[in-house]
This record gives C-alpha cells, structure tokens and sequence, in this order.
C-alpha cells in the first residue's frame, strides 16, 4: 500500500473554503503554508514548543505543526492573514504596530493569534492572565515587555469598539 497517496480535503481557512491534496501524515502547518500560501505563520521547532505557527482552530489556539491537516475538516482555521479587513488591521495588529510588539517579527503572528483567541474569552485580561495565555510562544528578542502592553492597548481598542 503507498503511504504517500494524496487525498482531497476542504479546509476553512479566514472565511474561505480551500480544497487541497494532502498526504495524509502532513501537518496543518505545512499545509497552511506550502499549499494554500498563508505564509504569515511560521515554522520553527516543529514540535508545538514556540508557538510560531499558531493559528485559531474554532477559535482555539493551537500549534498548527502538531495537528494533522486531513483531521481539520469542517473546522474554522484563521491565521494572521485573515485579521485585517478591506486593508483595515485589526486592533490586535495595530496594537503591535503601536506598542513596538514585534522587534524581529518572527514569533508576531502566533502571539497575535495568541492574543486574539484570549480577548475573545477576557476582553480585559491581567498581566497574569496575559503571561499564562502566551505561554506557548516564545519570543527569541526577549520583546515581552513591549508584547505585554500590546495585548494590552489591544484589549482596551477592542473593548472601546464594542
């Protein structure tokens, strides 16, 4: 039996229905990725430590290199891409804009995705609170002071637009 058969799967990503052949041992990252071009996740450790690849999967966050892509149908996959509107940030990115939350840029998109998913349960979140849903995604600058007060001014953007 060949292992490297490609199955047709449907995967919702930002809103939109994408069909991919995938193998079946692929991981979401990869596919994200090589196939459907949403580069703004990154690949680092492939082993759910960093936090690089970090997407929404019904508005979890979740490593997307320790999940397989043929078991994500019939979920919703955002990724940073599907953040902004109509060429308009979202206030999670403004916020990283304004508060210098990337240096390298290279951990942003899993730590905004990061964020999105803890204002969606705690629009005013403590420092505490902010540290422990960050948690998964390191930071190789050591930027967290100027990550921290991100998420910050992007709770308090997001809770004076509600």
């Amino acid at each position: 039996m060949n292992e490297n058969r490609k199955q047709l799967i449907h995967l919702t990503v930002n809103g939109e229905v994408q069909s991919v052949a995938v193998e079946s041992h692929w991981t979401l990252s990869r596919v994200l990725r090589n196939d459907c071009g949403h580069t703004g996740l990154k690949e680092a450790c492939g082993e759910g430590a960093c936090g690089a690849c970090t997407v929404l999967i019904d508005g979890v966050a979740v490593p997307s290199c320790m999940v397989l892509a043929v078991e994500q149908e019939g979920k919703s996959i955002e990724t940073v891409e599907g953040l902004s509107k109509n060429g308009v940030l979202h206030p999670i990115q403004e916020a990283w804009l304004e508060e210098y939350g990337a240096q390298c840029g290279f951990c942003s998109p899993g730590m905004i995705m990061s964020t999105k998913a803890l204002l969606a349960k705690n629009p005013d979140p403590t420092e505490d609170e902010i540290k422990e849903a960050l948690g998964g995604n390191i930071c190789i600058c050591n930027n967290y002071e100027h990550i921290i007060n991100a998420v910050r001014s992007a709770a308090k953007k997001m809770r004076e637009k509600a």
